[in-house]
């Protein structure tokens, strides 16, 4: 059974808008934000792609990036975090940020085994 539903990938960039823009004309779709630092396209199919402001962003080196940030992650929403959180520990998931602030902030943050960052979310 499956313990969280996909939400969105976030893509690190210099500019959010200009990227966003990118994709919506790659992709089709809608954009929609509430601040430059964060920008939401909502694509054909119920898929989502955010891109947020990275001051100081360094596109990856192909293959090898193992100098640069993390340049995306993965987010997904959860209806009980508790569960979800002990589930994802068990599986071999790593905390990276656990301290959502007596759930004001509404996610907590993890690498996956092989230490990319994703961040469970209170649906």
């Amino acid at each position: 059974m499956a313990v969280a539903e996909y939400s969105l990938v976030a893509v690190d960039c210099p500019d959010p808008a200009a990227l966003a823009g990118f994709y919506a004309a790659l992709l089709g779709g809608e954009i929609k934000h509430d601040n430059d630092d964060w920008y939401d396209l909502y694509v054909p199919g119920g898929h989502r792609i955010a891109f947020q402001r990275a001051p100081g962003h360094r596109p990856p080196r192909w293959p090898h990036a193992e100098d640069n940030s993390q340049q995306l992650h993965l987010d997904f929403d959860v209806t009980d975090m508790a569960a979800a959180e002990s589930e994802a520990l068990a599986l071999g998931a790593m905390p990276l940020d656990l301290d959502d602030e007596d759930g004001r902030r509404g996610f907590r943050v993890y690498a996956d085994p092989a230490g990319h960052p994703f961040c469970l979310c209170r649906a």
